[in-house]
């Protein structure tokens, strides 16, 4: 920028210089992963501000806003909406600041941008309960007092010489932050949020000075570069699990008392609140704790909890090539999950108002006692793109590829909303969806098989080819116990529950080869009617080597009984889980069922060999 522009920052030069930082942020997630030791070692700093200032890319792209006001007014909404961690969190209510103190102006002078800066930096402080000295705030604060020092009370200054002189400022905060805290010192990192403002400012610094505008960059290609310490050595480390994060729309949320009630709760709150809507970030064990809280103040949405153990154990997975992800309808043991690392997006269950992720803010057991006290049936609902996209590329940035297995197309939008997340995320070629043609336990098999020819250190493409040849060959059956469920959920009408309750009927479910619940037959009487059909699931399973999984709702006694009774008549399972199941089946057949899935043997050790 030149000349008379260079005084003045209307809604088009504001945004394009945005877009030059945003770009250079984006080139630089995989590095500010790499660098993120603080508040915890859990390496997704550059994702979490990828997709946090991403989310404001939408609205800078828009030609032809030259409302300035107006523009940062979006753009503060769209960051507050799409903010992710720690750092995305800080950097809307930046933002937020911003925008409140432009107003109504049409465009910048150096003495008004001065202004809304400081105000912007006033706001990022004020939205953590502990401001911590070494970290973002510092370079925020760093670049607010270098503008406002140049400036002083001169109405027009020159934009192409103020922003780069405040860069430098901004440099050297960034190079003090070590010092400043001891974890930093110790891995010899800079500020990993800290590092990503800065990236921001010399991006808008850049186009300021010459006009240059950074481009998109590529981040398709995965950068070999392993974290600066091992999560599980770092004595910062969380003692809480999950990155807990939802918004609260409202008219006059008291942020004071919001603060209050949330600080209880966990560590590393950000609020980033307007009076209208508020962003919630914190760490904490109870993830429902926190919406319980937030449904005080107003409406809540965008919930989200991030398993932060679990991603800190994958960061520093050097010997796995490829990360698996599962939605929740998948039902795996605990055991399998820890065992090997499958990382899981949750679905949401409503209950009336009442909503929850699946197995994250409700446990299977809460689930059912939620089932049988409260009138009203449960809803369950896709997980968006959006949470698809935010583990994609969390997962991409420290594994070659992501291979995702879904529920069944043909019952849900899962698989479709999976694509979508894949191909908008930043790694498109990198992420493979897998329609798992079935749900449930037999999933749930799928993913577990594919964990496991990834801990031996196969790549995606072998492991998918093996997947794929599997799906055809799975089979399940269930038996249900109490029919009013699926009466309830609109899955079977009542006069099929009278019929089979006056006749004493136990009706038994398959699923298709399609992924679809069927009813495919009735055990009469409750006599020995596990024993039966234990029976009738043999009659139905191939000859060979066969992997059997048994998943209960709330009625384990009889799982085992299943169990004991099939390992008579079938001789020779490989392999047999017990499991419980979740929402995905037990809100449309409710508790007392139990499903068998099972498909001819095939481990990872045979797919290796195969390979090989």
């Amino acid at each position: 920028m030149t000349g008379e522009t260079a005084k003045y920052l209307d809604g088009d030069a504001l945004a394009a210089a945005l877009r030059a930082g945003i770009h250079r942020v984006l080139g630089e997630q995989d590095l500010l992963n790499r660098i993120n030791v603080f508040p915890v070692a859990d390496s997704d700093t550059g994702t979490n501000l990828a997709l946090s200032l991403g989310s404001a890319l939408a609205i800078l792209n828009q030609p032809g806003e030259k409302h300035l006001g107006t523009l940062l007014a979006r753009v503060a909404d769209a960051l507050l909406d799409g903010s992710r961690g720690n750092s995305g969190a800080i950097v809307a209510q930046f933002f937020q600041g911003m925008s409140d103190a432009a107003g109504e102006i049409t465009r910048f002078t150096t003495y008004t941008f001065s202004k809304a800066v400081s105000t912007g930096n006033e706001y990022a402080h004020d939205a953590l309960s502990k401001p911590r000295e070494g970290t973002i705030l510092s370079v925020i604060a760093a670049f607010a007092e270098s503008i406002r020092h140049q400036v002083g009370s001169e109405q027009e200054g020159d934009f192409a010489a103020v922003i780069p002189k405040a860069l430098e400022r901004v440099e050297e905060a960034l190079a003090n932050t070590p010092n400043q805290l001891e974890v930093l010192r110790k891995a010899g990192v800079v500020d990993a949020g800290a590092k990503g403002f800065t990236e921001l400012v010399a991006g808008i610094a850049g186009f300021l000075a010459d006009g240059t505008e950074v481009p998109l960059p590529d981040t398709s290609i995965a950068h070999e570069m392993e974290p600066v310490i091992d999560a599980s050595e770092a004595d910062n480390a969380s003692q809480y699990r999950f990155c807990t994060e939802c918004i609260v729309t409202g008219d006059n949320i008291n942020r004071r008392k919001l603060r209050e009630a949330l600080s209880e709760l966990g560590d590393s709150l950000v609020l980033a609140c307007t009076k209208r809507k508020a962003k919630i970030h914190i760490h904490v064990d109870e993830p429902e704790q926190v919406f319980d809280t937030a449904r005080e103040f107003g409406h809540l949405s965008s919930e989200k909890a991030d398993d932060m153990h679990r991603q800190q154990h994958a960061t520093h997975d050097g010997q796995r090539r490829f990360a698996v992800i599962v939605d929740s309808v998948a039902d795996i043991s605990d055991a399998d999950m820890e065992r090997l690392d499958i990382h899981m997006v949750p679905a949401r269950i409503q209950f009336g108002s009442h909503g929850y992720l699946d197995k994250v803010s409700i446990t299977i057991d809460e689930f059912y006692a939620e089932l049988a006290n409260n009138p009203e049936h449960p809803t369950t609902s896709q997980p968006a793109p959006g949470d698809f996209r935010r583990q994609f590329q969390f997962l991409a940035s420290h594994f070659d590829d992501v291979v995702s297995i879904n529920l069944t197309s043909t019952v849900s939008g899962t698989y479709q909303a999976a694509r979508l997340a894949a191909s908008r995320s930043n790694a498109p070629g990198r992420i493979h969806v897998v329609d798992s043609q079935t749900g449930s336990l037999g999933q749930g098999q799928l993913a577990v098989l594919a964990a496991e020819c990834a801990e031996l250190g196969l790549d995606a493409e072998t492991t998918l080819a093996a997947i794929r040849e599997q799906i055809p060959h799975s089979s399940g059956y269930g038996i249900v116990s109490d029919m009013q469920y699926a009466v309830r959920g609109g899955r079977m009408p009542a006069w099929v529950r009278s019929i089979a309750e006056a006749l004493r009927l136990n009706p038994i479910i398959s699923i298709t080869s399609d992924g679809r619940l069927t009813l495919s037959g009735a055990l009469f009487g409750r006599r020995n009617r596990i024993e039966r059909f234990a029976h009738y699931v043999a009659k139905r399973v191939p000859d060979g080597p066969v992997e059997i999984g048994i998943g209960h709702a709330i009625c384990e006694d009889d799982a085992h009984v299943l169990e004991e009774h099939l390992k008579r008549l079938l001789p020779d399972i490989r392999k047999l889980v017990v499991t419980g199941l979740g929402p995905g089946i037990g809100a449309h057949a409710g508790p007392g069922t139990i499903l068998v899935c099972f498909r001819p043997w095939v481990s990872a050790e045979d797919i290796a060999r195969r390979a090989n």
